[in-house]
């Protein structure tokens, strides 16, 4: 309910330097309560969970923002990558750590203490660092400017606080983005909190070595996902639709083929499993060169509007694959009740990325001028 609350604020503001630093000072602040409120009323950790949650709605509007401003039209799929690894790089680094500060002498609560005063820090920078536009920046010079506004309408540059929804909801492309968007989201949030139950209960790995396997598609993920970025907005020698197309198919049609045949090969080959649960997470982290590029390339000055609602969608993803797995699985140890599930996903997967090929396009309305309503 935050997170849909969120929304309206973010595509109505299209500003994100006081209002992202204002949600990083609520989550260190909340973050920091925690302990204290673990100890004293359920009824307050709760609330600092919402206030939490309020928090994390406000990064896809901040990036939509921040792309819409500073990243060149040539440069959006890096920037995208970069921006985006915020969820992969915190599980590889926070769990590990947490698990550290558990084990000191200061106890579990030092691990929301130390989370708490680095979120303070690197929002502090944020505040001094950043600004909105980089024609106000003092440390942008002219050449740099000229590259970020490179090619460029008028209306993406003038930016105002104006959107066009009538136009945004009756356009193909912009559904079709959401739709690849909302079906990744579920299946990625499928694969990385069901894998540790199916790697252990119906692949037969042991507690200690199921974690090991979970945390190498995390691992392998992030330098997918960072070349994968560099190489969608170098490779001119192809044509913009035709990477976007490639990108697209590759991290949620390909993705989609590999979580089907998670449900075709026998549990008897239990690392050809593990090889596609691993793909799948791989694969994805192309997504950036995808459907992420091509919503962003689509709106151009309101590409914060599409981010946000991602986010959202990624929000309600955590309600819907869990659903998912409820219609099949009924004993957690049966095979034959999982592959369902993976096939079921598997071929939403391909759909919407066949939907990409049909209807892709570069050369909307919404990068020519402001609409009126």
């Amino acid at each position: 309910m935050l997170q849909f609350a969120r929304v309206f604020v973010d595509v109505k503001q299209p500003h994100s330097r006081w209002p992202f630093f204002i949600a990083g000072m609520m989550s260190a602040i909340s973050t920091a309560l925690m302990p204290l409120a673990a100890y004293f009323d359920l009824k307050v950790l709760l609330f600092l969970r919402l206030v939490q949650g309020l928090a994390y709605a406000a990064n896809f509007g901040a990036i939509g923002t921040l792309c819409v401003r500073w990243a060149p039209l040539a440069e959006v799929s890096i920037f995208i990558s970069v921006l985006t690894s915020f969820t992969p790089v915190s599980a590889v680094v926070t769990n590990p750590l947490s698990g550290w500060l558990c084990n000191t002498g200061a106890g579990w609560p030092s691990a929301f203490y130390s989370h708490a005063g680095f979120c303070f820090v690197v929002f502090i920078l944020w505040i001094v660092c950043y600004t909105d536009d980089p024609q106000s920046h003092p440390s942008v010079t002219e050449k740099e400017l000229a590259k970020i506004q490179k090619d460029k309408t008028r209306a993406h540059i003038e930016r105002d606080s104006f959107v066009p929804y009538k136009q945004l909801l009756s356009n193909k492309v912009i559904w079709i983005v959401w739709f690849n968007a909302f079906v990744e989201m579920v299946t990625v949030t499928l694969v990385l909190t069901y894998a540790p139950l199916y790697f252990h209960l119906i692949l037969g790995y042991d507690i200690g070595l199921t974690g090991t396997l979970v945390s190498l598609s995390s691992v392998i993920h992030l330098p997918i996902k960072f070349v994968g970025g560099i190489i969608s907005d170098r490779l001119t020698s192809v044509s913009e639709r035709n990477r976007m197309w490639f990108f697209n198919t590759m991290s949620v049609g390909l993705a989609g083929v590999c979580t089907a045949l998670i449900g075709i090969f026998p549990k008897t080959w239990p690392m050809t499993g593990v090889l596609m649960f691993t793909a799948v997470v791989t694969l994805m982290g192309l997504n950036t060169g995808g459907f992420y590029k091509c919503g962003t390339l689509t709106a151009r000055q309101y590409a914060h509007v599409v981010l946000t609602v991602i986010q959202f969608m990624k929000c309600v993803a955590l309600f819907v694959a869990p659903a998912t797995v409820a219609m099949f699985v009924y004993q957690e140890d049966q095979y034959d009740q999982w592959r369902y599930v993976f096939w079921l996903h598997g071929i939403f997967l391909i759909i919407v990325s066949f939907l990409v090929i049909l209807q892709i396009s570069i050369s909307s309305r919404l990068t020519l001028h402001r609409w009126q309503s």
